[in-house]
């Protein structure tokens, strides 16, 4: 990504959507709302790679940016959500600034300095007139989730290529210790961790990514130094929603559970 667009994402707070279903009316409906970004969930989203293709689509189609999170660290999984029309990629579980390159290497082309292979099966606004123009508008950012990944932050992000860090708070909990996500006795060091994250990328002028668990956290995160946050997944808001419309029908107190 160049580095006047990196220092842009970097500095004013976006705020996006998690699209999990295979739904692309969902997807699309969730993308007119005025979310900055919906990211199309390829590891625990239950999406195959047309039902991907179909949710990317959607997502341009609503107005917002189209990001996706692979399943893994795959050159291969990397060069398809791109060549399906991703702007970002997410990629997870990355423990190592050789991770970290391999990941950055597999979206850019051999012009830019790495491997993707050149596919353009879907030309459009995420496509340049040449690779060099089509890698200056794609955006990587690795998953900070794990013990290994948390002790070489400064490594990762220091990697070119690597447009910042996005931070999975449920695995880096149980990372840091915890039996379950979020256990209060986790919280602070969390917290601590956190803020070490948002300041990193800050001094380095990257982007501080962070899923979230709603709205209110989301404004939290901002407040922390936060950059890029995901504010609503589909699944989640979906039954959130439900169940609130089922006790205001029938005036019981009915106990929201998310996923995320």
């Amino acid at each position: 990504m160049s580095e006047q667009r990196s220092a842009e994402l970097a500095r004013a707070p976006r705020v996006g959507a998690w699209a999990t279903l295979d739904s692309p009316v969902a997807t699309e409906q969730i993308a007119r709302t005025g979310f900055d970004y919906v990211c199309v969930d390829g590891q625990h989203g239950l999406l195959g790679y047309d039902a991907q293709v179909r949710a990317l689509l959607a997502v341009a189609a609503g107005g917002a940016t189209p990001w996706a999170r692979v399943s893994t660290n795959s050159a291969a999984e990397i060069g398809r959500v791109l060549d399906a029309g991703a702007r970002g990629v997410i990629v997870p579980l990355i423990d190592t600034a050789d991770e970290a390159r391999a990941a950055a290497e597999a979206a850019r082309y051999p012009t830019s300095g790495g491997c993707r292979s050149y596919g353009p099966m879907r030309l459009g606004p995420h496509f340049g007139a040449t690779p060099e123009e089509t890698d200056a508008s794609v955006t990587v950012l690795a998953m900070i989730e794990t013990a290994s990944g948390l002790a070489e932050l400064e490594a990762i992000l220091d990697v070119d290529g690597i447009d910042g860090v996005y931070v999975g708070p449920y695995d880096l909990s149980l990372a840091l210790g915890a039996r379950v996500p979020f256990e209060d006795e986790i919280l602070p060091r969390l917290d601590a961790e956190l803020d070490r994250v948002a300041a990193a990328c800050r001094e380095r002028g990257k982007i501080a990514g962070v899923h979230c668990a709603d709205g209110e956290q989301a404004a939290r995160r901002i407040e922390q130094g936060f950059t890029m946050v995901t504010a609503a997944t589909d699944v989640a808001s979906l039954r959130a929603d439900m169940q609130a419309q089922l006790g205001a029908a029938t005036g019981a107190q009915l106990e929201a559970s998310r996923a995320y």
